[in-house]
Formats: structure tokens, C-alpha cells, sequence
């Protein structure tokens, strides 16, 4: 009974034994490829960079929490936000793609929801500031920072967030080489 239920659900989650490998993770979880290709024709967003940006965020694991904060040092005293699960939204932003494109019962921990959030948010990020969906560096730029963070160019200052976006953009090119050495097998 737990089995169909979950299989509904779409509760896989286990990471994906080997996250550096996009073959890998499609052999091993074939229903993240059929989301893949699922996002991939509605929000015309690669595979290849909506998986790198979602390996950034949150490893994989369904139920990825940002830090805590800590009173004293010691007390636990919250999140430093409210981003959640495999695309680590932020409770407004998830409203907002709930209420445009997702419907009520999309879930942050729900991979197939997770992966259309961020089509979604890379469509808009095309639409509002003009980024090429292909573009992982400016997509994942705009992701962190948000569309008018962006534009205001608050990532400027934060030599640490160009790494990591530095570090997405390679990851989706690596990960874009190993999708198209294995998609028709898939």
C-alpha cells in the first residue's frame, strides 16, 4: 500500500548514488529523466542545467534545509530562510510558482514539482531579465539573488557567489557532454 502511494507521491529519496554523473543519475532514477524531458518541453529549459543548478541547492536530498542559526552560539534559533527541499524555494517564491504554474498540490519535496519550479523560475529569469535558459552561470546568478538582485547586480560583490556560479556553469557543461554521450540510450 506504501509502495503505490509513494510511487504517487514521487518519494524518491535516496540521493542519486553518483550525482556527478548525469547518465548515472538518469539509469538509476529514469523517472527524474522522464521529469527532465517533461520540464525540458514545457519551460524549454536543458536538462543539463536545471539538474546543475538543482545539484547546487540541495545535493539531491528531498528534504535539504538551509543552515540554522544558533543564539549564543549554541541555541538553535531558526533558518537563515525559508528555502526547502530539492530546489531549496523559498516559501514566496514557491506561492507564486504555486499560484502561476504549479497548482496547489505541488510539493518542494517532490522531485517532478521541484524540477518545474526551477523551469518555471528560469523561464520567468528569460522573460524578466532576458537570461539565456542555456546560460548556467546568469541562471543560477539570478536564482540566488533573485530577478531584481540581479539586475541590480548584487552578486557583483560576492566573489564566493561568482564561484559557485562559476562551479554550476561547468558542472552543466560536464553534465550537458555526459547527457548527450547517453540520451538515446535512455
Amino acid at each position: 500500500m506504501l509502495l503505490p502511494l509513494c510511487l504517487l507521491a514521487g518519494c524518491a529519496t535516496t540521493p542519486p548514488s553518483s550525482p556527478e554523473n548525469l547518465c548515472q543519475i538518469f539509469r538509476e532514477k529514469p523517472g527524474w529523466h522522464k521529469q527532465a524531458l517533461k520540464v525540458q518541453k514545457k519551460w524549454s529549459v536543458p536538462p543539463q542545467v536545471a539538474m546543475a543548478m538543482m545539484y547546487q541547492e540541495s545535493s539531491f536530498r528531498h528534504d535539504a534545509h538551509p543552515p540554522r542559526r544558533y543564539l549564543l552560539g549554541f541555541i538553535p534559533w531558526g533558518r537563515v530562510s525559508t528555502a526547502y527541499g530539492y530546489a531549496q524555494a523559498k516559501d514566496e517564491t514557491w506561492a507564486d510558482y504555486k499560484r502561476e504554474a504549479g497548482g496547489m498540490f505541488a510539493s518542494r519535496d517532490n522531485f517532478g514539482d521541484a524540477l518545474d519550479f526551477m523551469g518555471w523560475y528560469m523561464d520567468k529569469t528569460q522573460r524578466v531579465n532576458g537570461t539565456s535558459k542555456w546560460d548556467a552561470y546568469a541562471q543560477y546568478l539570478n536564482y540566488h539573488e533573485g530577478w531584481g538582485g540581479y539586475r541590480n547586480g548584487s552578486h557583483k560583490s560576492k566573489a564566493w557567489l561568482l564561484r559557485t556560479a562559476t562551479t554550476v556553469q561547468s558542472r552543466a557543461e560536464r553534465f550537458g557532454a555526459q547527457y548527450r554521450s547517453c540520451e538515446k540510450s535512455l
